[in-house]
């Protein structure tokens, strides 16, 4: 029996990490997935890093299993995503230093010392805060300058998974969008967005395309492995980005990716801005095109974190059958999601409910709240979103575990007002873009993915009178802050 033809796919997440192997016409074969073990670093205010070398060894590990569960595989080609704000850095031996993921927040302490916030929003794309890149170095510099002056390069975490593989440092052009250090209209890296933050481009790799080969894996682990010693090592790019790809949205479709948080995108052709600096503008993975986006933020990972509180040993779709008891008037949640307009992010956060407690009061209806959430808060940045393009179509694509919750799927759709579609890749979409993107790399044709299901809303006009009592909540733990 003949091998079948398969990628490697390294998909890096702030909630775990996983390696699958798919065919390439996009069957999954197989897929594992661990939980990324992050550290606290006390010396700042809100730090949170990983090692690399830990995580590196986790690849490896949940890589060797995943291809002995894949079967007889010949491995063509291997790529990388991760999470878009996350970075390694590395030593001129390319020794690995550090790890700083999206949640690291180790240089907000310097915000307010960079000055010329809308030369950066102009050339960058977003509003410069401590979730990029370049202000994670920044509090490296500050409070680390012996480790600062080792690092000879930065990489995002997907562009140094793909370095481990070859021997070969760049950083992808949607991964770059995430620094505030990347001129994204000219596609290029800016020496004045450097000089602002006073770093050196010295640290910074070469530029290249996602589809790039960087070359073929580094033969001792191929070894080790088993791989195939002649597999490409693919540039892949941002988690987002690649889900997106995966969806395979038509010019002006909208696509909400629901994962760790819930980026709200628009695939536009020219580099459009914000007058009020509230949405992001990024490169896509093709060669022309921009993403245009809203994001609600970390909502994925509260509902992940809170599953783990009210249902430990359940599945998910238990929680979907007790969804069905639970209603609207029982309790309203704002658990720190992010909303486009509000300069600074709700810290202090939880659950509105009639005291005494009642007994109608169950777990079910703490996840109810917390999915209501996730959809205000997806809705509210729609909205801002269409303040900078306009959107008429009557569907928005959706895709990521997060809208594997029909509960979910129906509160947008009901908001919206819009039906909300998914495709047949929506439950794995970052991993299956990178079955696209190696595709294209070897100019392997891609299998077109199919409509899976279309939800219809639903009482839109009385779900816009419970969205303004979601509203009246957030506002109240605005008030708790303040």
């Amino acid at each position: 029996m003949a091998q079948k033809a398969a990628y490697l796919i390294v998909d890096i997440g702030t909630g775990n990490a996983r390696v699958g192997v798919a065919t390439t016409s996009g069957e999954i074969l197989s897929i594992k997935r661990e939980n990324v073990h992050y550290e606290t670093d006390t010396n700042y205010e809100e730090s949170i890093f990983f090692n690399p070398n830990e995580l590196w060894d986790q690849i490896l590990r949940l890589a060797t299993a995943a291809l002995k569960e894949a079967g007889d595989v010949q491995i063509n080609a291997i790529t990388a995503t991760s999470q878009r704000e996350g970075i390694v850095v590395i030593d001129a031996a390319g020794n690995s230093l550090l790890g700083m993921p999206n949640i690291d927040h180790r240089g907000r302490k310097w915000e307010k010392d960079l000055l010329d916030k809308d030369t950066v929003y102009e050339l960058s794309g977003r509003y410069p805060t401590s979730l990029f890149s370049a202000f994670k170095l920044v509090g490296v510099r500050e409070v680390y300058p012996e480790l600062y002056a080792q690092i000879a390069c930065v990489m995002s975490i997907s562009d140094w998974i793909q370095y481990k593989f070859s021997g070969v440092t760049c950083y992808e052009h949607s991964q770059a969008s995430e620094t505030l250090l990347y001129d994204v209209a000219n596609k290029q890296w800016s020496q004045t967005l450097l000089d602002l933050f006073q770093l050196p481009a010295a640290i910074l790799p070469e530029l290249k395309d996602a589809t790039s080969i960087l070359g073929n894996i580094l033969p001792a682990l191929a070894a080790q492995l088993g791989i195939n010693p002649a597999a490409a090592v693919v540039v892949g790019g941002g988690d987002t980005q690649l889900a997106i790809r995966s969806m395979e949205p038509s010019a002006n479709d909208v696509v909400i990716v629901s994962g760790t948080t819930t980026p709200i995108i628009k695939i536009v052709d020219s580099y459009e801005k914000d007058e009020d600096q509230r949405t992001w503008t990024s490169r896509h993975i093709d060669a022309s095109n921009f993403i245009l986006e809203a994001n609600a933020g970390v909502t994925g990972l509260n509902y992940q974190r809170l599953k783990e509180i009210f249902y430990p040993n359940e599945g998910y779709d238990v929680i979907e059958k007790e969804l069905e008891d639970a209603s609207y008037s029982q309790c309203v949640a704002s658990l720190g999601s992010l909303i486009a307009d509000e300069e600074e992010p709700l810290t202090k956060g939880g659950f509105i409910f009639n005291a005494p407690v009642s007994h109608q009061l169950t777990r079910g209806s703490f996840v109810f709240a917390i999915l209501w959430d996730i959809a205000c808060s997806i809705y509210e940045n729609y909205k801002f979103l269409c303040a900078v393009s306009p959107h008429q179509e009557s569907y928005i694509w959706a895709c990521g575990g997060g809208v594997e919750s029909r509960k979910l799927r129906q509160f947008i759709a009901n908001l919206f007002g819009k039906s909300i579609k998914i495709r047949d890749t929506f439950r794995q979409a970052s991993v299956l873009g990178g079955v696209f993107v190696c595709n294209d790399a070897l100019q392997v044709p891609n299998v077109s993915p199919e409509l899976l299901e279309e939800v219809h809303p639903q009482d839109h006009e009385e779900f816009e009178k419970l969205y303004q009592e979601w509203k009246n909540a957030r506002r109240t733990f605005k008030q708790v802050e303040a």
